[in-house]
């Protein structure tokens, strides 16, 4: 993706690593294992849905988080590092909610940097009234190679559970908020922003779930909007389908960079018991 900004939730990492080209069939055992673990935790990772905080539907109390860590480096024919550091850290005492993200990759090739990002957000949510809610967030992002240098912002709003049932929810949140930015050109970005959310989701039988989730970031210089759609399909206890489509669009690209991103994943995860 070549555009970046602070209101993306960029929360989990996962480095990817190359291999040598010279392998022999002494080692080809263990790099095709590798590459399958690989592969794994990618469509995991493809399948995983971490939405924005809307409200305080189906937290648990007390404390909850993880932390992962990635580290791989490779020499010889070829020379890489990469690193990737996530954490979640989330309370919840039955009216309030906290939810702290941190997210860092670094990767290097032949002592070539390629990507160095850190990425750090809070979201604040209270329950305020029948199905509606209060809530407040910051979101920064430092990027080296991304449209955007720096990107934060910080806004807070109502929200509102439109929908609530044992198979469908709906939620949608609107409010205020203040963006800064710099692009990788030295422009600033220092302006009132209004950010939009909607966060659907509905298990269509016993084995189709589908989600649907847009966020809206409005200011003076960009419409920066979000939007993922996602399918998963239990085609038998051991076998499944999982689909997801993200768009990413931006009103007033930076120049060189593409107004639209669209990231589509689609993986077939077979499990033998």
């Amino acid at each position: 993706m070549k555009n970046a900004t602070g209101i993306l939730a960029i929360m989990a990492m996962t480095a990817a690593t190359g291999l040598a080209a010279q392998d022999s069939a002494f080692d080809l055992q263990d790099t095709a294992a590798d590459a399958v673990d690989d592969l794994n935790d990618t469509i995991a990772d493809d399948a995983e849905r971490d939405v924005p905080t809307f409200g305080t539907s189906g937290r648990k109390l007390g404390w909850d988080g993880s932390l992962s860590l990635r580290a791989a480096a490779t020499s010889g024919n070829t020379e890489t590092y990469d690193v990737g550091i996530g954490g979640r850290l989330s309370y919840f005492d039955g009216a309030n909610g906290h939810k702290f993200n941190l997210a860092y990759s670094y990767s290097q090739d032949e002592d070539i940097a390629s990507n160095n990002d850190l990425y750090l957000s809070y979201d604040y949510t209270r329950e305020i009234g029948y199905n509606a809610y209060a809530y407040g967030q910051i979101q920064a992002l430092d990027s080296e190679f991304g449209a955007f240098e720096d990107d934060a912002f910080v806004g807070a709003g109502l929200g509102y559970h439109v929908l609530a049932t044992p198979t469908m929810e709906w939620a949608v949140q609107t409010g205020p908020g203040y963006r800064w930015a710099t692009y990788q050109s030295g422009e600033e970005i220092d302006e009132f922003a209004w950010s939009i959310g909607s966060f659907f989701s509905t298990d269509l039988t016993e084995t189709v779930s589908l989600y649907n989730d847009t966020n809206i970031l409005w200011s003076e210089s960009d419409i920066f909007t979000t939007n993922e759609l996602g399918v998963s399909v239990a085609m038998s206890d051991n076998l499944a389908l999982r689909t997801s489509l993200i768009t990413k669009h931006h009103s007033e690209p930076e120049d060189g960079y593409d107004a639209t991103d669209n990231a589509l994943g689609v993986s077939v995860v077979y499990n033998f018991d």
